[in-house]
C-alpha cells in the first residue's frame, strides 16, 4: 500500500468500527487514519487506548449528521478513502425509544458523508457499512439465503433507517458516480462489543448470577462471524471493491438464540432452568442467511476463525476485562446488565 493512503472512518470508536482501525493500522503500516466518532453511549475511546498514540492515528469528535463538521473533516484531512460504521444499531432502542435518531444518524449521515466524497477529489473508495436486516425475514427450516438482488423488506425502524442509508447510496453512485461499495454482513461477535447485545448481555447476566431473558421461543437464527473475519472483508471491499456493487458478508455459522444461550451457560456450568422466556418484541426477524459467495469469488475473501474457538476467547475477553465493562457502565450511566433499559422493555440483542 502506498504511504499516502489515508482513510478516513466515520464512528471508529464503536465495536466494529475500533476492531477495524486497529486491525488496517497492523495491515497496513504506510496508512494514516483519522477516527470521527460522536462517542455516544456505545462509542468508547478505551476501544483503542493501545493506537492512541500511534503517530499514524488521529481522532476527531464530530456528529455525522452535522454536515459543517463532516465537511470540515473532509477538507481537513483529505482522505484517499472513507468507511462508514457510524450507526444507531440497537433495535430494541428504535422500537420502544423511537427512530428519530435512527434516522439523523443512519439516512441524514449517510448523505452528509456522500454529499462530501461527491465533493472530494481524490476519494477512492467509500465502504457504507450496513446490515442483512435491511433485506427482513426468512423461514426457519428453508435452505433460502439472502443474495445481493434480495429486495429490500425491513421490519423494524432501525433496519429501515438502514436501508435509506443503503438506497442513497445506489442512487449516488448511479447518479453522480460517487465511487461507493455497500456491505451486507451477519451479526459480528468479539472484543469491544457494548453490553446490550446478545452475546456480551448474557456472558454479564451469568457473572451476576442473573436469568438469561429470551425473546418468544428462542428459535430465531441469525449468522455469526467473527469481527476480524469482517474487518478483513471490509478491508477487501475498501481497496479491491468495485464501485457501485454491492457485497454480503456472512461465515455461514447458523444458530438460533438458545443455542448461542447454551454455549454461554455450558461455560458457566450452568442448564436451561437460567433461561427466562419472555414476550417476544415486535417486528422480530424469524431467520438471517447470507448467501457470501459474490464476496469470495470476485475479492477472494474467506473467513478464517473456528467459530467454537473464537466463541469462548469472546467469553474469555469479557471475563478478563471487567475493568472495560465497569469502566462502560460509569462512562455511559445508561447500561446495567439487569435492568431493562428502554423504557421497561428488556434488553436483547438482535
Amino acid at each position: 500500500m502506498k504511504s499516502t493512503v489515508k482513510i478516513l472512518v466515520f464512528g471508529g470508536a464503536g465495536f466494529i468500527g475500533s476492531n477495524f482501525v486497529r486491525y488496517v493500522l497492523k495491515r497496513h503500516p504506510g496508512c494514516r487514519v483519522a477516527n470521527f466518532d460522536k462517542l455516544t453511549y456505545s462509542g468508547n475511546l478505551d476501544n483503542l487506548k493501545d493506537v492512541a498514540r500511534d503517530r499514524r492515528y488521529q481522532f476527531v469528535r464530530g456528529d455525522v449528521a452535522d454536515k459543517t463538521a463532516v465537511d470540515a473533516t473532509f477538507k481537513k484531512f483529505r482522505p484517499t478513502h472513507v468507511i462508514n460504521f457510524a450507526a444507531e444499531t440497537h433495535v430494541d432502542r428504535s422500537i420502544h425509544v423511537g427512530a428519530k435518531e435512527f434516522i439523523s444518524t443512519n439516512v441524514a449521515g449517510v448523505f452528509n458523508i456522500l454529499e462530501a466524497v461527491k465533493s472530494m477529489p481524490g476519494v477512492e473508495k467509500y465502504v457504507q457499512v450496513s446490515t442483512d436486516e435491511v433485506y427482513g425475514s426468512l423461514s426457519l427450516g428453508s435452505r433460502s439465503e439472502f443474495k445481493e438482488t434480495t429486495a429490500f423488506a425491513p421490519n423494524v425502524p432501525y433496519a429501515a433507517t438502514k436501508a435509506g442509508g443503503d438506497m442513497l447510496c445506489r442512487s449516488y453512485h448511479n447518479t453522480f458516480g460517487v465511487p461507493v461499495v455497500v456491505t451486507h454482513c451477519s451479526n459480528n461477535y468479539g472484543p469491544y462489543q457494548y453490553p446490550e447485545k446478545l452475546i456480551p448481555f448474557f456472558v454479564l447476566r451469568m457473572i451476576e448470577g442473573k436469568k438469561l431473558p429470551m425473546y418468544g421461543d428462542g428459535k430465531n437464527v441469525r449468522d455469526w462471524i467473527y469481527v476480524l473475519d469482517h474487518c478483513e472483508a471490509l478491508r477487501l471491499c475498501l481497496f479491491r471493491g468495485k464501485a457501485g456493487e454491492v457485497y454480503n458478508i456472512g461465515a455461514d455459522n447458523e444458530m438460533s438464540n438458545l443455542e448461542i444461550a447454551d454455549l454461554i451457560l455450558r461455560m458457566f456450568k450452568r442448564d436451561r432452568s437460567w433461561i427466562e422466556f419472555v414476550k417476544d418484541r415486535p417486528g422480530h426477524d424469524r431467520r438471517y442467511a447470507i448467501d457470501a459467495s459474490k464476496i469470495k469469488k470476485e475479492l477472494g475473501w474467506r473467513p478464517t476463525t473456528h467459530f467454537r474457538e473464537a466463541f469462548s476467547a469472546t467469553i474469555r475477553w469479557y471475563l478478563d476485562n471487567r475493568e472495560w465493562i465497569d469502566r462502560v457502565r460509569k462512562r455511559t450511566g445508561v447500561f446495567n446488565p439487569h435492568i431493562d433499559l428502554w423504557k421497561g422493555h428488556r434488553t436483547m440483542s438482535k
